[in-house]
């Protein structure tokens, strides 16, 4: 039996899960998948990993810095399937233009000098003329990547919950601190919100190298949400439900939150952090578009017509894990 290589670039919550889905995922067409991670310290995800997955189905972690593209190519050689997880959460613009745009241009150069089938996340609303620099980098880094590789594949999802995710145990951790929890301008800004597991579903069924279904994701866009979409107050409403809180959701003016993040953001990252940014997101809905209904895949479509399972509700995940 032969093997392909998949190369994980991102050790964070998203990544272990696609590693592990990928490494445990059965043989198809008599060709495992042997799974490598690659970020600048992987060794401890790695070590997590080796009691999770089947046994010879983790290779060797590599080490490697997405903004030192010569790095790059050591990691990826003879790779079949590279999944770019770059991203980043807080920083400054001049981080955001290097990490979140300019290394995926380099994880794309890379890709396409190895020849592998690239996988690349970007985040729903990605707008390369933006001024929010998490938003504007997002889209130049689409842009690019399919400039550079006409026939990846780039998924852009909501909010992406499963355990260990930073959304839903972030607000739990704030429900046993505040005696309230805080939304915005009434918490009006709609999510729909994507399971993780299913995000690595949908990878494990590209990175078969199937013909058929590479021509349907090929230089695609694909949108990703979960069946049901919600607030942002009902999602607060739907975490203390589940923590057994009871504590009132309390809204506050935009223009609060701005004064609020002005300050936090100064501040070195913790559980309290909020960003202007991040507020003038809310402001926002981070929902599937209806024009991607016309694209030629969409991601219900890959992950339930390639491997007959439903997109798994928040009803249905969330109480497991958060508790």
């Amino acid at each position: 039996m032969s093997y392909k290589k998949v190369v994980i670039c991102g050790a964070g919550f998203l990544g272990s899960n696609i590693a592990r889905y990928i490494a445990n995922a059965p043989a198809f067409n008599a060709v495992t998948r042997r799974v490598q991670l690659s970020s600048r310290n992987p060794q401890l995800l790695h070590s997590k990993l080796e009691k999770d997955v089947l046994k010879d189905r983790l290779l060797p972690p590599v080490t490697l810095d997405i903004t030192k593209p010569h790095t790059l190519p050591p990691a990826f050689e003879n790779a079949d399937v590279i999944v770019s997880l770059v991203g980043l959460m807080h920083g400054s613009a001049q981080q955001f233009d290097e990490i979140q745009w300019r290394g995926a241009e380099n994880v794309a150069r890379a890709a396409k000098q190895t020849e592998a089938k690239l996988v690349h996340f970007s985040a729903i609303g990605a707008n390369p003329n933006s001024h929010i620099p998490y938003i504007r980098t997002k889209g130049l880094a689409d842009k690019s990547v399919l400039e550079i590789c006409p026939n990846a594949t780039i998924f852009r999802p909501s909010l992406v919950f499963g355990p260990d995710d930073d959304f839903f145990n972030r607000f739990a951790k704030l429900a046993r601190f505040l005696p309230f929890l805080p939304v915005y301008g009434g918490g009006t800004a709609r999510f729909q919100p994507i399971y993780v597991g299913d995000l690595a579903r949908a990878v494990e069924i590209i990175s078969r190298l199937d013909p058929t279904i590479e021509k349907q994701v090929s230089g695609q866009i694909i949108e990703a949400g979960g069946p049901d979409v919600y607030t942002f107050k009902q999602l607060m409403e739907l975490v203390l439900n589940h923590t057994h809180r009871y504590r009132p959701v309390i809204s506050f003016p935009y223009s609060f939150g701005y004064v609020q993040g002005a300050v936090l953001e100064k501040l070195p990252v913790n559980l309290f952090t909020v960003t202007r940014a991040q507020i003038e997101q809310l402001q926002q809905d981070n929902v599937v578009s209806p024009e991607s209904s016309s694209h030629v895949i969409t991601f219900k479509t890959l992950v339930e017509g390639n491997d007959h399972a439903y997109l798994k509700p928040l009803s249905e995940i969330l109480p497991q894990y958060l508790h």
